[in-house]
Protein backbone atom coordinates (compact mmCIF):
# COMPACT_ATOMS: atom_id res chain seq x y z
CA UNK A 1 0.00 0.00 0.00
CA UNK A 2 1.22 3.50 -0.78
CA UNK A 3 0.03 7.00 0.04
CA UNK A 4 -1.25 9.42 -2.56
CA UNK A 5 1.89 11.51 -2.06
CA UNK A 6 4.12 8.49 -2.71
CA UNK A 7 2.04 7.61 -5.77
CA UNK A 8 2.66 11.08 -7.25
CA UNK A 9 6.38 10.87 -6.40
CA UNK A 10 6.69 7.43 -8.03
CA UNK A 11 4.76 8.60 -11.11
CA UNK A 12 7.22 11.52 -11.49
CA UNK A 13 10.18 9.17 -11.09
CA UNK A 14 8.70 6.78 -13.66
CA UNK A 15 8.23 9.70 -16.04
CA UNK A 16 11.91 10.57 -15.52
CA UNK A 17 12.96 7.02 -16.44
CA UNK A 18 10.78 7.14 -19.57
CA UNK A 19 12.43 10.42 -20.57
CA UNK A 20 15.89 8.86 -20.10
CA UNK A 21 14.79 6.23 -22.61
CA UNK A 22 13.95 9.00 -25.08
CA UNK A 23 10.21 8.28 -25.04
CA UNK A 24 7.72 11.05 -25.68
CA UNK A 25 4.95 10.84 -23.07
CA UNK A 26 1.90 13.09 -23.25
CA UNK A 27 0.53 14.85 -20.13
CA UNK A 28 -2.53 12.57 -20.23
CA UNK A 29 -0.29 9.47 -20.35
CA UNK A 30 1.83 10.80 -17.49
CA UNK A 31 -1.31 10.97 -15.33
CA UNK A 32 -2.13 7.33 -16.16
CA UNK A 33 1.20 5.90 -14.96
CA UNK A 34 0.48 2.99 -12.62
CA UNK A 35 2.67 2.09 -9.68
CA UNK A 36 2.74 -1.62 -8.83
CA UNK A 37 4.05 -2.50 -5.39
CA UNK A 38 2.50 -5.99 -5.38
CA UNK A 39 1.12 -5.36 -1.89
CA UNK A 40 4.55 -5.92 -0.32
CA UNK A 41 5.22 -2.33 0.79
CA UNK A 42 8.83 -2.50 -0.45
CA UNK A 43 8.50 -0.75 -3.80
CA UNK A 44 12.18 -0.09 -4.52
CA UNK A 45 12.92 -3.80 -4.03
CA UNK A 46 9.80 -5.26 -5.67
CA UNK A 47 7.73 -3.14 -8.03
CA UNK A 48 7.27 -1.41 -11.37
CA UNK A 49 6.16 1.84 -12.90
CA UNK A 50 3.76 1.00 -15.75
CA UNK A 51 2.32 3.05 -18.59
CA UNK A 52 -0.31 1.19 -20.61
CA UNK A 53 -0.77 2.68 -24.09
CA UNK A 54 -3.41 0.21 -25.26
CA UNK A 55 -5.04 -2.96 -23.99
CA UNK A 56 -7.73 -4.34 -26.30
CA UNK A 57 -9.24 -7.79 -26.66
CA UNK A 58 -6.35 -8.73 -28.97
CA UNK A 59 -3.24 -6.74 -28.04
CA UNK A 60 -1.48 -4.68 -25.40
CA UNK A 61 1.44 -2.24 -25.40
CA UNK A 62 3.08 -0.79 -22.28
CA UNK A 63 6.26 0.67 -20.88
CA UNK A 64 7.78 -0.80 -17.73
CA UNK A 65 10.13 1.41 -15.68
CA UNK A 66 12.26 -0.13 -12.95
CA UNK A 67 14.58 1.32 -10.34
CA UNK A 68 18.14 -0.01 -9.91
CA UNK A 69 18.02 -3.73 -9.00
CA UNK A 70 14.24 -3.58 -8.59
CA UNK A 71 12.47 -6.90 -9.20
CA UNK A 72 9.19 -7.90 -10.79
CA UNK A 73 8.33 -11.10 -8.88
CA UNK A 74 8.04 -14.56 -10.38
CA UNK A 75 4.71 -15.14 -12.06
CA UNK A 76 2.88 -16.87 -14.88
CA UNK A 77 0.18 -15.74 -17.30
CA UNK A 78 -1.97 -18.88 -17.24
CA UNK A 79 -4.51 -20.19 -19.70
CA UNK A 80 -7.95 -19.68 -18.16
CA UNK A 81 -10.70 -21.80 -19.66
CA UNK A 82 -10.52 -21.39 -23.44
CA UNK A 83 -8.45 -18.17 -23.20
CA UNK A 84 -4.75 -18.79 -23.82
CA UNK A 85 -2.39 -17.08 -21.36
CA UNK A 86 -0.64 -13.87 -22.35
CA UNK A 87 2.26 -13.99 -24.82
CA UNK A 88 4.60 -11.05 -24.29
CA UNK A 89 7.68 -9.62 -25.94
CA UNK A 90 10.05 -7.48 -23.86
CA UNK A 91 12.25 -4.97 -25.67
CA UNK A 92 14.86 -3.15 -23.62
CA UNK A 93 14.85 0.60 -24.35
CA UNK A 94 17.25 1.92 -21.73
CA UNK A 95 19.46 0.39 -19.04
CA UNK A 96 19.67 -3.36 -18.63
CA UNK A 97 17.19 -6.00 -17.54
CA UNK A 98 17.77 -9.61 -16.58
CA UNK A 99 14.91 -11.93 -17.44
CA UNK A 100 14.59 -15.33 -15.80
CA UNK A 101 12.48 -18.07 -17.40
CA UNK A 102 12.11 -21.82 -17.30
CA UNK A 103 15.12 -23.72 -18.66
CA UNK A 104 18.71 -24.52 -17.79
CA UNK A 105 19.87 -22.65 -14.69
CA UNK A 106 22.51 -19.97 -15.20
CA UNK A 107 25.86 -21.03 -13.71
CA UNK A 108 26.34 -17.62 -12.06
CA UNK A 109 23.09 -15.63 -12.12
CA UNK A 110 23.59 -11.87 -12.28
CA UNK A 111 20.65 -11.27 -9.92
CA UNK A 112 19.41 -12.25 -6.51
CA UNK A 113 15.80 -12.26 -5.32
CA UNK A 114 14.83 -9.71 -2.68
CA UNK A 115 16.01 -10.76 0.78
CA UNK A 116 13.54 -12.93 2.63
CA UNK A 117 11.72 -14.00 -0.55
CA UNK A 118 14.35 -16.30 -2.06
CA UNK A 119 12.18 -19.42 -1.81
CA UNK A 120 9.56 -17.86 -4.11
CA UNK A 121 11.98 -17.64 -7.06
CA UNK A 122 12.26 -20.99 -8.84
CA UNK A 123 13.25 -20.33 -12.48
CA UNK A 124 16.85 -19.41 -13.25
CA UNK A 125 17.48 -19.52 -17.01
CA UNK A 126 18.95 -16.04 -17.52
CA UNK A 127 18.46 -13.74 -20.50
CA UNK A 128 20.27 -10.40 -20.42
CA UNK A 129 18.60 -7.62 -22.39
CA UNK A 130 20.40 -4.41 -23.31
CA UNK A 131 18.95 -1.53 -25.37
CA UNK A 132 17.61 -2.94 -28.63
CA UNK A 133 17.49 -6.55 -27.38
CA UNK A 134 14.17 -8.33 -27.12
CA UNK A 135 12.78 -11.66 -25.97
CA UNK A 136 9.35 -13.29 -26.28
CA UNK A 137 7.80 -15.17 -23.38
CA UNK A 138 5.22 -17.73 -24.41
CA UNK A 139 1.96 -18.26 -22.49
CA UNK A 140 2.09 -20.42 -19.36
CA UNK A 141 5.81 -19.73 -18.74
CA UNK A 142 7.03 -18.91 -15.24
CA UNK A 143 9.24 -15.81 -15.31
CA UNK A 144 10.59 -12.88 -13.31
CA UNK A 145 12.92 -10.02 -14.06
CA UNK A 146 15.24 -7.54 -12.39
CA UNK A 147 16.71 -4.23 -13.50
CA UNK A 148 20.44 -3.69 -13.79
CA UNK A 149 22.45 -1.25 -11.70
CA UNK A 150 21.05 1.95 -13.25
CA UNK A 151 17.45 0.83 -13.64
CA UNK A 152 15.71 0.08 -16.92
CA UNK A 153 12.86 0.87 -19.27
CA UNK A 154 11.33 -2.05 -21.13
CA UNK A 155 8.61 -1.93 -23.76
CA UNK A 156 6.15 -4.79 -23.53
CA UNK A 157 4.12 -5.89 -26.54
CA UNK A 158 1.66 -8.65 -25.84
CA UNK A 159 -1.66 -10.27 -26.35
CA UNK A 160 -4.41 -8.92 -24.10
CA UNK A 161 -3.16 -8.19 -20.59
CA UNK A 162 -5.28 -9.68 -17.84
CA UNK A 163 -3.09 -8.95 -14.81
CA UNK A 164 -5.83 -10.05 -12.43
CA UNK A 165 -5.35 -13.60 -13.72
CA UNK A 166 -1.58 -13.71 -13.13
CA UNK A 167 -0.37 -16.27 -10.60
CA UNK A 168 2.67 -15.64 -8.40
CA UNK A 169 4.90 -18.16 -6.65
CA UNK A 170 4.84 -15.79 -3.64
CA UNK A 171 1.30 -16.23 -2.34
CA UNK A 172 1.51 -13.00 -0.28
CA UNK A 173 1.53 -10.89 -3.44
CA UNK A 174 -1.46 -8.87 -4.52
CA UNK A 175 -1.32 -7.43 -8.05
CA UNK A 176 -3.46 -4.33 -7.41
CA UNK A 177 -1.72 -1.50 -5.52
CA UNK A 178 -3.75 -0.06 -2.65
CA UNK A 179 -3.67 3.73 -2.41
CA UNK A 180 -4.35 5.28 1.01
CA UNK A 181 -4.83 8.85 2.19
CA UNK A 182 -1.70 10.72 3.20
CA UNK A 183 -0.98 10.60 6.91
CA UNK A 184 -0.46 13.92 8.67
Amino acid sequence: MITKAELKKRQEQTYGFLQKAGLVITPAEKERIEIADFGLNEFEKTGLGILVYVNTERCCAKELAMWPRQTCPEHIHPTVGAVLGKEETFRCRWGKVYLYVEGEKAAKPACRPPAGRESTYTVWHEIELNPGDQYTIMPNTWHWFQAGDQGTVVSEFSTRSTDDKDRFTDRTIGRATKIVEDFA
